[in-house]
């Protein structure tokens, strides 16, 4: 099978108050507004190549809208399309702003995807935002901590199984890792790439009887200083941080998770390893071995295990499960010493 997906290219949110978002966005993130059109509003990352990074929708509640992920050519826009619908899934080609031709569709276990391989490419060759750099499409961001790129979202799912192998089969992903409880083989996280990168989607398992949710969605930054600089401003200015910094087992990434306004979860990320092996074999974790914290020095606090919109049970529990492994579904992670 051809190289299908090459990687994440923006994510699509809705927030009940958008402009309050943005400017969260704008002023403790470090993104800049580029575009405004009939109430969405679209932001960039200072390094990031295309138009935009993240865009913000009005909607009722905090959700993922879409997101997005650009083909490696567009001859594997074709062949994705074709594998998506012989799969069973009927999407459909939209006009997507500053993209053009795209396919959405809504997955089995109800994300919408958007895959494209046209894109309107981001420089700034004059004025303040003009970078000194050839490599660099706007100049570093003024704001501390700002992210340097997109990097990946995670969703929440009721079969963490089951969502790998359709996206692998059908897409194309790279299955890398997956975390089993210590009390029995239920899988609670896997992680997914289309890369050398250790993921650039994330499953946890969701027991809420709503599909189609997300738990994060995360940014690069360069450097574990700039992560640990970004945890200091927001701290400065209110903005609690949920859980972090730290280190993740899986993929090894220096980690910061915070809230935006709607309350969707947001992560900093930085460090970690590349893999280039084209066979890999997905290792498996066990929360006792620190695959949600390398240090397994503390305990991940129950609001991580939330996931958006709101429903009716938090991202790691099952209905009907023993009494003796409920807790470890509810939170792998809540005991110290277990990551």
């Amino acid at each position: 099978m051809i190289k299908l997906l090459s990687h994440l290219s923006y994510v699509a949110v809705t927030s009940p108050d958008v402009e309050a978002s943005v400017k969260f966005y704008e002023e403790q993130v470090g993104l800049t507004v580029v575009d405004r059109v009939d109430g969405t509003v679209y932001l960039r990352c200072w390094g990031d190549y295309y138009a935009y990074s993240v865009v913000i929708v009005p909607g009722d509640e905090p959700s993922l809208e879409t997101m997005a992920w650009r083909t490696s050519s567009a001859e594997a826009l074709e062949e994705a399309a074709k594998r998506v619908e012989a799969a069973g899934i009927q999407g459909e080609w939209i006009d997507a702003h500053k993209i053009g031709r795209a396919y959405r569709f809504t997955g089995p276990f109800g994300h919408t995807m958007t895959l494209h391989w046209d894109v309107t490419r981001h420089r700034d060759t004059e004025g303040p935002n003009a970078s000194i750099y050839p490599d660099r499409p706007s100049r570093r961001s003024k704001v501390a901590g700002a992210p340097r790129q997109l990097d990946h979202v995670t969703v929440a799912t009721s079969d963490v199984d089951a969502f790998v192998k359709w996206y692998v089969d059908v897409l194309g992903f790279r299955f890398m890792a997956r975390t089993v409880l210590d009390e029995a083989p239920i899988s609670v996280f896997s992680v997914l790439t289309t890369n050398e990168k250790s993921h650039d989607l994330g499953v946890v398992l969701d027991g809420s009887t709503r599909a189609g949710r997300v738990n994060h969605y995360a940014f690069w930054v360069d450097t574990r200083e700039e992560l640990l600089i970004a945890a200091d401003t927001l701290m400065e200015n209110g903005i609690p941080i949920e859980y972090g910094p730290s280190i993740h087992g899986i993929g090894e990434q220096n980690f910061l998770y915070y809230r935006e306004p709607s309350t969707l979860r947001i992560e900093l990320n930085t460090g970690g390893y590349r893999n280039y092996v084209p066979d890999w074999d997905a290792q498996t974790w066990k929360p006792s071995q620190g695959s949600n914290n390398f240090y397994r020095n503390g305990a991940m606090p129950m609001s991580m295990t939330e996931s958006f919109p709101p429903a009716d049970g938090p991202s790691a529990t099952e209905e009907g499960v023993p009494d003796e492994i409920r807790e470890a579904l509810l939170n792998p992670y809540a005991v110290e010493g277990r990551g």
